[in-house]
């Protein structure tokens, strides 16, 4: 436990002899909740004189005392001059101790510390010496099996239409904007602003924005569909209301399922301008000329096959293994690990080579819904750890580097930048995790019998503009959709 290793840290060399020492603990463990423990320890009097015995020969050897030489200050005066100092002493080792025996003679497996102060605790001068707290816990069940399971595994080619489509929507993330005097086409962006209300009364705005219209615009918690009929054909002047619903499971409760009213007014028409594919262009964005962009876009697209397919083989397996994982969990611990299940997501995008837009669009559509897909990863997560820990799977430091150099070689930054980056988002936690899980994964797979089958069309990432915003977490902002850090202005 957390609270047991940082009084270790503390420990003094005299407590490795102190280790042998066996207490006589008495130890009550109740559930409280869903994986939630509430545990209750009494240290008995005769444990405790056993350490205030040894801290007082402690104080004895160093105590300078007037009127009496070193190691020679009587028991009864050290114990009375130095109290507070023995009993700090006391405190700390019962604490060590009876936290390290709770932990190795009980089936605790803490997800989290305890929790409680350890400092608020006090060692009494009489009788025994109690102390109780609650702590999350992994949840008990067995373990389902894993070997020789059906999956069905999605394929597709990669195509010379499908290089050149792709190659247009890379090319397309670094076109400027041009005013444009005819009305609104799909695919044109309209600057405007954007006024929420509830119930009649003005709730949020967007003072300035640039949506384009595809059919769907993605908040963080809100969705506007049929976005390009709604403002085809309309220019600088033109004025829509129409209804917007909070996701259910939006950060703001009280907002959940709201119907929001919200009128849009266009200021200006603007049409993407493609920036000229010049040798000087291709050299910007780090490459040579045209046919090294292709091969490299034909290497993303066979990149995102081996994703879909992994993606879709995974959710089979993580399906099948969890069909009996009917445990609850606490909606604390939900919504703690809600955003490492996002950023777990958007690494393995990363990984793959997906766009910015792309990776953002599914980032709002997972938020929108994080309790209930949270609840399911956690599942997932609890189970593939406990297949790892019986396979005895582990994540070297040659497998963080291998991952980290992969998306720096994806996104076209340097190794160094993009640890860098990891680590201080702290998701580099969550990157060793999604290695092991993924080993798990990857484990049962080379049993599993497999029937290939035609992959889903994918739906068109053209069709979704994601903003990095939440309705209902906006006062007045003005939004750039092209900049990745547009959430921040929120």
């Amino acid at each position: 436990m957390t609270q047991a290793d940082a009084l270790v840290a503390e420990a003094t060399d005299d407590d490795v002899e102190e280790k042998k020492y066996h207490l006589s603990l008495e130890v009550d463990i109740q559930t409280v909740g869903p994986c939630r423990k509430h545990v209750r320890v009494k240290v008995p009097r005769n444990d405790i004189s056993h350490f205030e015995g040894l801290a007082t020969e402690e104080v004895v050897k160093t105590a300078d005392v007037p009127g009496f030489r070193k190691g020679k200050v009587p028991a009864k005066l050290v114990r009375r001059r130095f109290v507070d100092q023995i009993a700090d002493s006391v405190r700390q080792r019962v604490l060590m101790l009876s936290l390290e025996q709770l932990a190795e003679e009980n089936s605790l497996d803490p997800i989290n510390e305890p929790d409680f102060d350890v400092e608020s605790l006090k060692i009494p001068e009489e009788g025994d010496f109690e102390y109780e707290f609650d702590v999350e816990v992994r949840p008990d069940f067995e373990i389902p099996s894993y070997d020789g399971l059906k999956i069905q595994r999605p394929v597709r080619e990669v195509t010379g239409d499908d290089v050149t489509a792709y190659l247009k929507k890379f090319v397309g993330q670094y076109a400027t904007l041009v005013d444009h005097d005819g009305p609104a086409e799909s695919g044109d962006f309209v600057e405007s602003s954007i006024d929420f209300s509830r119930n009649g009364q003005p709730y949020r705005g967007i003072s300035s924005v640039s949506l384009r219209l595809t059919p769907t615009i993605r908040f963080r918690d809100a969705e506007i569909a049929g976005f390009d009929t709604l403002l085809s054909g309309s220019s600088a002047g033109t004025v829509k209301t129409f209804d917007v619903v909070i996701s259910n499971e939006a950060e703001q409760i009280e907002m959940r399922g709201e119907k929001l009213a919200a009128t849009i007014t266009v200021r200006k028409v603007q049409r993407q301008q493609l920036a000229e594919q010049n040798t000087a262009f291709f050299e910007r964005i780090g490459y040579g000329d045209e046919s090294e962009l292709r091969d490299e876009v034909e290497g993303m697209l066979r990149r995102q096959v081996t994703y879909e397919q992994r993606q879709a083989c995974r959710r089979q397996v993580l399906e099948k293994i969890t069909e009996s994982a009917t445990w609850d969990l606490p909606e604390a611990l939900v919504t703690k690990q809600t955003e490492n299940a996002l950023r777990r997501e958007v690494l393995e995008m990363q990984q793959a080579g997906y766009t910015t837009q792309q990776i953002l669009a599914r980032e709002n559509e997972l938020r929108q819904q994080s309790i209930s897909s949270t609840r399911q990863a956690l599942k997932e997560h609890f189970v593939l750890d406990r297949i790892a820990t019986k396979e005895s799977i582990e994540v070297t430091p040659i497998d963080i580097e291998s991952e980290i150099n992969m998306m720096a070689v994806q996104r076209g930054e340097s190794a160094r930048k993009v640890r860098a980056r990891l680590q201080k988002s702290g998701v580099i936690e969550n990157l060793e995790a999604q290695i092991r899980e993924r080993k798990a994964v990857d484990l049962i797979l080379r049993t599993a019998q497999f029937e290939d089958v035609a992959a889903p069309v994918a739906t068109d990432s053209d069709d979704v503009q994601a903003l990095s915003l939440s309705i209902c977490g906006m006062s007045s902002v003005v939004v750039d959709p092209n900049d990745e850090d547009d959430g921040k202005k929120a």
